[in-house]
Parts: structure tokens; C-alpha cells; sequence
């Protein structure tokens, strides 16, 4: 378990990644850089060598341009959404991935960045909330009544992203300024813990008395358990 400071607190943070059963190798890519107080995950869209290039680009690029700043984020993303781009221009694939990042910034904040549908959480005062919104078509349809989520119709437009590092418009990621306070847990993870652990759990976990290093273990051992459908990746994050 490592950390970093961010103005008066001090926030503990451990990752991990499970491959699953599906796929023959992990497209998802997370990296926590405890100098630039950076924690980030990222999805590639299916499984061929544009998925695994755009994840990793998309991270790297990312990670290198971030600084505290709404600007410089938004920067940051439009230069990954460049470099994705030109380093699909020559696969003959489909080359994007989601990207959803924590970035401290002083006094007592982070910022986050998303784009796609892997997402953060935040549980504090005995509530866990999503923080981001998924950007596909299943999203906009669960809010706006077009069908209920379980049905066939979201699960087909589950794979229907709005937004992604790698889109041909370039889209902006939505970006949120949030406080920490003592004793929040924030969690960043990819679709395999979203779609696969369910939200009373994840607040079971993220609420308990457990370090982030368990708290990711038992995320990655219960979408294991819950099938290993896709690649699953979790950053826990204890404020202190």
C-alpha cells in the first residue's frame, strides 16, 4: 500500500488488476504515480492489438501531461485523444479505451477526469455515491425512460460508447473538482468491477474497516467469483 499528500490529508491507495475468464489478455491498464498524486484507470474497447495500444497510450500520455489544473486536464485529454488516434491510424482497428483519473490538487481536492464508462465512487458519511455517469447509449436510456436497464435493449447498448480516448470527434471527459475530507473511500474501477460486483457490496467494502490493499482484493476476488466476465481493475483510495 503506497500514498500522497494532498494539502492537510493524506490519502492511502492500492491497485490491482485481474485478467478474468474471457478474454486471452488484460486490456485494462492502471497506473498510480504518488509524486504527481495521479491514480488512473483505463478500458480498452474489445481485444485486439488496438484495444491494448489505445489503453496504454491513452495512460502514459495522460499521466505525463496531467497537473492540478482544469486546464491542463482538459489538455491532457485532448492530447491523449491525439496520440490514440494517430496510433490507430495504422492498426485497421478499433482503437479506444475509457480513462477515469484522480488527481490531487491543494488545498484538500482532487480533481476527477472521465471519460467512457469506467467510473469512480466516493463512500463517505455511511453513503456510497457514483460519482461519474457512463457515457453509452444504456446511460441515456435508463435516465430517460427509454427502457428499464435490465433489459436486452440496455444490455446491447451496454457496448454503445458515447465517449472514449480514440473517438473520432475527440470528445472532452467531464471533469469534477472534489473535496476530501477524513474518512472518505474513493474507488476507480473498470466495467469488469461495475458490471459485476454489485452496488450493496461495493458498499459493503469500500465501508469497511479494511485497507485499500483488501479492499481491492476482495473487488477483484468477487467479480472472479461473479464469473470473470472482462478484465477487471480497481484503485481504493483512503482519505486520511
Amino acid at each position: 500500500m503506497d500514498g500522497f499528500v494532498v494539502g492537510a490529508r493524506r490519502l492511502a491507495v492500492a491497485a490491482g488488476t485481474d485478467v478474468g475468464q474471457r478474454y486471452p489478455a488484460n486490456f485494462d491498464v492502471t497506473h498510480v504515480d504518488v509524486g504527481r498524486r495521479v491514480a488512473v484507470v483505463a478500458d480498452g474497447m474489445g481485444a485486439g492489438r488496438g484495444s491494448a495500444v489505445a489503453g496504454r497510450t491513452a495512460v502514459d500520455t495522460f499521466v505525463a501531461a496531467a497537473r492540478p489544473e482544469a486546464g491542463a486536464l482538459r489538455a491532457a485529454v485532448a492530447d491523449a485523444q491525439r496520440q490514440v488516434r494517430r496510433a490507430g491510424a495504422g492498426l485497421g482497428e478499433l482503437t479506444g479505451c475509457t480513462l477515469t483519473a484522480l488527481v490531487g490538487c491543494d488545498p484538500d481536492a482532487a480533481w476527477i477526469v472521465h471519460i467512457g464508462d469506467s467510473r469512480a465512487y466516493r463512500w463517505r458519511g455511511g453513503l456510497l455515491e457514483q460519482l461519474t455517469v457512463d457515457h453509452t447509449m444504456a446511460w441515456l436510456g435508463a435516465v430517460n425512460g427509454w427502457y428499464p436497464f435490465g433489459s436486452p435493449q440496455a444490455a446491447r447498448d451496454r457496448y454503445h460508447l458515447t465517449r472514449y480516448v480514440g473517438h473520432p470527434g475527440e470528445p472532452e471527459a467531464d471533469l469534477m473538482n472534489v473535496a476530501l475530507r477524513a474518512g472518505d473511500v474513493l474507488l476507480l474501477c473498470t466495467d469488469g468491477i461495475a458490471e459485476q460486483v454489485p452496488y450493496r457490496r461495493l458498499a459493503e467494502v469500500l465501508g469497511g474497516t479494511g485497507t485499500p490493499d483488501e479492499a481491492v482484493g476482495r473487488l477483484l476476488a468477487d467479480a472472479a467469483a461473479a464469473g470473470g466476465h472482462d478484465n477487471a481493475t480497481a484503485v481504493v483510495l483512503t482519505v486520511m
